[in-house]
């Protein structure tokens, strides 16, 4: 099933239909006149399309067709049990294409998305102009954990259902209070609200853990191999000790891409840079179009 459509916040929300049951909710921000690529976004793990208002308000607004998704499972986009390895959401990345009536698009994706973007770059090279992704990408989970079991305990999501609304937006406020009203409403959009007014994740708690073995399974470095497009990776410059390792993993990427691999840091951005500082994201990719198109 979908929920009904959320009518909140930048973009038209709209359905697209994939097949088989399966339809994503999607958020299309259309511009006054098309000038640039059309832009295809995918979040990342347990978020949704509303992550990218900002992204997506500001692109619409340079010329770009952008088309934001709730991924299978995630948001208001139906939730089947299962086609959560990384090559079937790649494939739903085409199938979008395809329903768009796109040929062609930029991919941006975060995260886990990243990851998607990538894999969808690589397993159809003919309908990626560009990839942009947004602190992923790059994620190789088997190098950070000796085997799946100690990766499922370190990353299973906490448990958020029948917390009040109320608080979760309190905790949101403090936590991200230098995010612009965009992003906050977009990581409020991560939860169902409940009649009785508590929280449940659009995400389950099973499917959560199944997306995560697909990305545990994924080799961004064998993907990237595949890569035909020029690619743009942002990374979130919130952890000195961890840049290094993000350093490491986009060159082992760009050491076997065909194409030229960009990288942009956001010194002291949020892992969710794309929320917290959409500004700086469509200056780097604009930049980055600028240069490979």
């Amino acid at each position: 099933m979908t929920a009904q459509a959320d009518t909140t916040g930048p973009g038209e929300p709209r359905s697209i239909d994939l097949g088989n049951g399966l339809v994503l909710n999607a958020r299309d921000h259309m511009p006054d006149r098309v000038t640039e690529p059309p832009v295809l976004a995918v979040h990342g793990l347990a978020s949704n399309a509303r992550m990218w208002d900002g992204v997506g308000r500001r692109l619409a607004a340079a010329g770009h067709h952008v088309v934001a998704i709730d991924q299978r499972g995630h948001g208001r986009s139906t939730r089947p049990d299962t086609g959560y390895e990384m090559a079937t959401v790649a494939d739903d990345v085409a199938r979008v294409l395809d329903a768009l009536g796109w040929s062609q698009a930029v991919l941006v994706g975060q995260s886990w998305g990243g990851n998607v973007v990538v894999e969808a770059a690589a397993r159809h090279p003919g309908r990626v102009s560009a990839v942009v992704a947004v602190d992923g990408g790059f994620i190789n989970l088997r190098r950070q954990f000796a085997s799946w079991d100690d990766c499922a305990a370190a990353l299973a999501p906490p448990h958020l259902v029948g917390i009040p609304a109320h608080e979760m937006q309190a905790r949101l406020e403090q936590f991200a209070s230098d995010w612009p009203d965009e992003g906050r409403a977009g990581t409020m959009a991560n939860f169902e609200v409940r009649d009785d007014g508590t929280i449940a994740p659009w995400l389950t708690f099973d499917r959560h853990m199944t997306v995560l073995r697909g990305l545990y399974d994924h080799d961004p470095v064998d993907a990237a191999s595949r890569v035909h497009a020029p690619m743009l990776m942002i990374l979130a410059g919130d952890d000195d000790e961890r840049m290094g390792d993000k350093r490491g993993a986009v060159a082992d990427m760009a050491d076997v891409a065909a194409a030229p691999v960009h990288t942009v840091v956001c010194d002291g951005a949020h892992h969710d840079v794309h929320a917290q500082r959409p500004d700086d994201v469509v200056v780097a990719l604009g930049a980055f179009l600028a240069a490979v198109t």
